[in-house]
């Protein structure tokens, strides 16, 4: 597992944040065809099919793109809607995360323990 400090972090942030405002943007367009999708699936027997069905598959494509391009960074992303991501860090001699999300704005501001997860957030 690649730990960054902090400083790492926060300048791959700059790299980073387009990409997850692409994701929250294409995560939200998807939610449209939730309902069409769930049909063409139970009627995919019959032939399938849905409106918007190649726009819907080519915005997962994406999806999937940019989530792998900020995983292969060494990011974990905890959630798509809410541009939600995790550093692996090193804090006392121990792996923690450093936390960020879209809504924070700026440097990255809090850490949490691996297990405590967002409700564990505290100030660095």
């Amino acid at each position: 597992m690649k730990t960054f400090t902090l400083d790492e972090a926060n300048e791959l942030l700059l790299e980073i944040k387009p990409k997850l405002l692409e994701l929250k943007t294409l995560y939200a367009v998807i939610g449209e065809y939730r309902l069409s999708s769930r049909n063409a699936s139970h009627s995919s027997q019959y032939g399938g099919g849905m409106p918007g069905g190649s726009d819907y598959v080519n915005k997962l494509f994406k999806i999937g793109q940019l989530a792998t391009e900020i995983a292969d960074e060494g990011i974990e992303l905890k959630d798509y809607s809410r541009g939600l991501i995790d550093f692996p860090a090193e804090r006392n001699g121990r792996t923690v995360y450093l936390c960020w999300e879209i809504e924070d704005v700026g440097e990255i501001r809090w850490w949490h323990e691996i297990d405590d997860g967002y409700a564990g957030r505290q100030p660095i």
